[in-house]
């Protein structure tokens, strides 16, 4: 158990937790962002990152600090906190990426955590190998082989009280990134970085980001902190999150801002395209477009970064809330509707809905189903689960409203499109307190339809009669032969407030 670690709340994967940083001094409410300062140019003084933006931790390259002489010497006499002029948590990189980028580093795990532990790092970094996107499955295990053996040899070095990261490699391969999260989970290593996941985020293969953070999650304990390294883009927060990302590192604020780009929690933005400005942060209530693009080069970077950086910051706070709220993977499909990319993260996200399942909340805020994605969320495959717990009577109706003409039941339960059947007694229960449109959509009729069998499976000597609102032909397809059919549209039975009425008849019958 990594008690440095500690999860106060949680919805889907994502979570609110405490990462307990001893050798700062600092308890880091996680999900967190760690703005990336590179110690040779300062586009916002990193003093003023936590009174005034919120961050708590930052993370900066002790590779490059190693390799420049003046700055070297500053760090080892000073310490990385006086030189930053930051007092929260400091992490430190150690040169994979320069390794990644240039092929080769003068340094080895065993120096780099030395360098790192001497000048005052709080989370330290091993020498792994980022191995990129679509490499080929032989340089993918060669690679991870060697970012074992870092591992391993960042176990040995003396670290104090500094903690460790453990990174999980495996590029584009599924089993290959699970295995390497267990082999990380098992060491004594502290912080678990997913990593080379930039390119696949740079060319927006959020569909391929998710698959690869799943499978690092299925290999990590629940206990294990999980950094996505290079994920510092507002829109892309919510879904990581959802996934079970708990910190993540930006150098895009600045990035971006230098090439005077706008942040939004939907994309990006050129100032030079701007008429408005589409946020209320300190920087964007005193400015006009006109002013920001009239100011010189180093003032317009600065505010830039300063608007990229609170709009960011905004955004895991609303992450947070809605982690609290129950209604994460309500933020998740607003953001989905901002990219086509995020759409496909989202669908991504949804096919590891069985793993989702398993450490969803039972029960949370209000399900919301507004798009046919919503048919394939975790909450809906839960209630399919479960209606082998329940006490099926011999002759069952299911109906969407109303009362066909036959009503010779046993007992009369509603469909409600995505979840299909329950009991009356249950429509107080999440998530059966959904709000669902009229207007269903065929993929939440085919999930309703896909409950109906459940059921089937779960009592097959039942004899049931499903009473739909004129389902499509795909939905009935998956409904059994056995089941008997009545279309409420063609009969002419529309009568939606028979149902609050006949909600309040007698359902016994409970989970």
């Amino acid at each position: 158990m990594r008690e440095h670690f500690e999860i106060r709340d949680h919805d889907a994967a994502g979570r609110i937790g405490e990462l307990t940083v001893p050798r700062a001094g600092v308890t880091v409410e996680t999900p967190a962002l760690l703005p990336v300062i590179n110690p040779n140019i300062e586009t916002i003084d990193p003093g003023r990152l936590r009174s005034e933006f919120g961050a708590d931790m930052l993370i900066t390259n002790s590779y490059i600090i190693r390799t420049t002489d003046d700055v070297r010497e500053r760090a080892l006499e000073e310490g990385l906190h006086e030189l930053l002029g930051f007092d929260g948590a400091i992490m430190t990189d150690s040169g994979s990426f320069q390794l990644a980028e240039y092929g080769e580093i003068d340094t080895t795990t065993t120096e780099i955590l030395e360098f790192q532990r001497d000048i005052g790092s709080d989370v330290g970094t091993p020498v792994d190998i980022p191995t990129p996107p679509d490499a080929s499955r032989e340089q993918a295990e060669s690679d991870l082989e060697v970012t074992r053996q870092a591992l391993a040899d960042a176990e040995a070095v003396d670290t104090g009280d500094m903690l460790v990261n453990a990174p999980v490699q495996g590029s584009t391969y599924p089993d290959l990134r699970e295995r390497a999260g267990r082999e990380a989970a098992a060491t004594d290593l502290d912080v678990f970085p997913v990593g080379a996941v930039v390119p696949m985020m740079n060319s927006y293969r959020y569909d391929d980001m998710v698959d690869a953070v799943a499978a690092a999650k299925r290999g990590l304990a629940e206990d294990c902190p999980v950094h996505l390294f290079g994920a510092g883009h507002p829109m892309m927060f919510a879904l990581a999150v959802a996934l079970g990302c708990d910190l993540f590192d930006s150098a895009a604020y600045a990035l971006m801002a230098r090439d005077g780009r706008y942040l939004t929690v939907s994309g990006t933005e050129q100032l030079e395209d701007l008429d408005y400005l589409p946020c209320s942060c300190p920087i964007c209530h005193t400015h006009t477009p006109e002013q920001l693009r009239a100011a010189g080069d180093d003032d317009r970077e600065s505010l830039l970064a300063e608007h990229n950086l609170h709009v960011t910051f905004e955004e895991l706070r609303r992450v947070k809330q809605a982690i609290r709220d129950g209604d994460l993977l309500e933020l998740v499909e607003k953001r989905a509707r901002g990219h086509p990319a995020m759409a496909d993260g989202y669908r991504a996200l949804l096919e590891h809905a069985d793993q989702l399942e398993r450490i969803d909340s039972a029960s949370k805020g209000t399900f919301f189903s507004v798009s046919h994605e919503s048919a394939r969320r975790p909450e809906v495959r839960r209630h399919h689960d479960r209606l082998a717990r329940l006490s099926v009577p011999d002759r069952l109706l299911c109906t969407e409203y109303g009362t066909p003409s036959d009503h010779d039941y046993d007992a009369v339960w509603r469909v409600v499109p995505p979840f299909g059947p329950f009991p009356r007694a249950l429509s107080e229960t999440y998530p059966l307190t959904a709000e669902v449109p009229d207007r269903t959509d065929a993929a939440a009729e085919r999930a309703a339809a896909e409950g109906i069998r459940a059921l089937v499976e779960a009592a097959p000597d039942t004899d049931l009669t499903l009473a739909h609102d004129g389902w499509g032909a795909d939905a009935l397809a998956a409904v059994p032969d056995s089941v008997t059919l009545e279309d409420l549209a063609a009969d002419g039975h529309r009568d939606r407030d028979a149902v609050a009425s006949a909600d309040a008849e007698d359902g016994s019958e409970s989970e």
